[in-house]
């Protein structure tokens, strides 16, 4: 899937056969943002308007906007296979953390079969 990047924020492009439209959200933040248009040129356009509003509009009431993707998360997993994990991260030489993140930019990055 495509996605629509602007001043580090993250926009869907989905279609509306009935509508004849293209339209997406912003991504990774609570807020709901949406955005539309009949071309791709012209929904890029939304796009850039809505995050320019949403910040503006943060500014304007003197609140911090929301960073998308802050960089942490919390995961549950199997007790199990957090022990298996920590325990292998430490025959390693590196951090429970860094074990994690290589796992999740192998996945990430690498084409899944």
């Amino acid at each position: 899937m495509k996605y629509l990047e602007y001043k580090g924020y993250t926009g869907t492009i989905e279609y509306s056969q009935e509508d004849n439209l293209l339209f997406g959200k912003i991504l990774g933040i609570k807020a709901l943002i949406s955005f539309e248009g009949e071309t791709g040129k012209l929904l890029e356009e939304d796009f850039q308007l809505a995050v320019d509003a949403y910040l503006d509009d943060c500014k304007a009431s003197e609140i911090e906007p929301e960073k998308p993707y802050k960089g942490s998360f919390n995961v549950r997993i199997p007790s199990n296979l957090h022990q298996q994990a920590a325990l292998k991260a430490m025959e390693l030489k590196t951090s429970l953390n860094s074990f994690v993140e290589d796992a999740i930019r192998m996945r990430v990055f690498k084409e899944v079969k």
